[in-house]
């Protein structure tokens, strides 16, 4: 019986060896002006020579004033593309694909350690996790990112990527435009359902005009908001966002949730030691002490409660997910907590997804494509998060002591 995770699946032109997707994660691995740098490169390299189907890069900043954390890479500007077909190349001499995702980080960012002075947001709705006050965008700056938005796409199409995925997920700006919560706008940008859909509309029109009709055009969308506040969206107005921008071009979505102050339902798992972490590795060694100490003091209570609140769960998005596919014509990927090959075939098998997304358990097993398409196995991730609290700071990695040896073995034999 042939295995559904491995059928083949069209994106527009482009097709595509399998169903089971890397997709993107902050890498903090280019170089502090954001270039590809060898450590991204290498870190790419398994994930490719697995042959994995589709590989998703980490939000790749469209400019300078949407840089999200410490050693992102960019694509604001002509002189990165070297490095980015040096990327493609690798990827493609292996015989996986490659999509560059862009995005705009908005309020979500520590403006200080980025150098961008002050957060763009829609308005000035201070950000409860990085207690980052924005500054509400002009109608010039809003102009001049829907411009970088395309040219970046531009840039990806040039540098060899097989499509752009625009990222309008998880609480960055094309998010923040969408969500009530953060776009508190009285002009056409803002108030109603149609003024609030307005830049992504803009967004994606621009890109597709740039790109041609012919270039695949992907999209992270949130499946629901999950905010802990009022003013977040639901799965019946997000699938009418995506039914409007597929009609403005977009070729296939990928159903995520969530945005920062929503707290973890997109890392469901266990956090024991997450802050701390944070702290000594992550974005968090970047803030005053005085914040530090505070933090340190809610990991314990925070843990508890998270580890309640958001276990381990396999497929967490997909019921959002099955309510896009059955609202849209283009593709549907879903990523949260896949790991095992009876969770993945289900998911795709059942009608509920065309392809399922994985992080966490990819940078756990970066052979994972290869295992499963071998029926073998390799180490399975327990999805601790600690991988996610070091974003932003240290280079993403597993560090999960128990996979530590399994997973160098691994990666050793396989000449890496």
């Amino acid at each position: 019986m042939s295995n559904p995770l491995f059928a083949p699946l069209r994106i527009n032109t482009l097709e595509i060896a399998g169903r089971v997707f890397k997709t993107a994660t902050t890498e903090t691995l280019a170089t502090e002006d954001g270039f590809i740098s060898e450590e991204y490169l290498r870190f790419y390299e398994p994930f490719a020579w697995a042959k994995t189907p589709l590989i998703i890069t980490g939000n790749m900043y469209v400019g300078r004033s949407g840089k999200p954390t410490f050693r992102s890479p960019g694509i604001d500007n002509d002189d990165k593309l070297s490095g980015l077909r040096r990327l493609t190349q690798m990827v493609h001499g292996h015989g996986a694909k490659i999509v560059a995702q862009i995005n705009h980080v908005g309020r979500q960012t520590n403006p200080k350690v980025v150098g961008i002075g002050t957060a763009l947001a829609p308005s000035a709705v201070r950000e409860m996790t990085t207690f980052t006050k924005p500054r509400a965008m002009t109608l010039d700056e809003i102009k001049r990112t829907v411009e970088e938005f395309a040219a970046a796409a531009k840039r990806a199409q040039d540098a060899g990527f097989d499509g752009v995925q625009v990222h309008v997920s998880h609480g960055y700006l094309l998010c923040e435009f969408l969500t009530p919560h953060t776009n508190r706008r009285t002009d056409e940008y803002g108030g109603s359902f149609d003024n609030r859909l307005r830049l992504p509309r803009e967004v994606i029109r621009a890109v597709r005009a740039r790109v041609g009709p012919e270039y695949p055009v992907l999209i992270k969308l949130n499946g629901a908001d999950k905010l802990m506040v009022k003013g977040g969206l639901g799965t019946p107005e997000l699938v009418e966002i995506a039914k409007a921008l597929v009609s403005d071009g977009v070729d296939a979505i990928e159903v995520s949730c969530a945005h920062y102050e929503s707290g973890f339902p997109m890392l469901c798992g266990k956090f024991d030691g997450f802050i701390k972490t944070q702290i000594k590795h992550g974005q968090g060694a970047f803030l005053p002490k005085w914040r530090q100490s505070l933090m340190g003091l809610m990991d314990g209570p925070l843990a508890r409660y998270a580890n309640r609140k958001w276990p381990t769960q396999e497929g967490f998005n997909l019921e959002a997910a099955r309510a896009f596919k059955a609202a849209v014509s283009v593709p549907i990927i879903c990523v949260g907590g896949f790991n095992t090959p009876e969770g993945m075939r289900y998911a795709v098998a059942s009608g509920g997804t065309d392809a399922v997304s994985i992080a966490r358990a990819m940078v756990a097993d970066p052979l994972m494509a290869k295992h499963l398409r071998e029926g073998s196995s390799g180490p399975r991730c327990d999805y601790c998060n600690l991988c996610v609290a070091r974003g932003g700071r240290d280079g993403l990695n597993c560090v999960n002591p128990a996979l530590q040896v399994q997973r160098r073995e691994m990666l050793k034999a396989a000449g890496f």
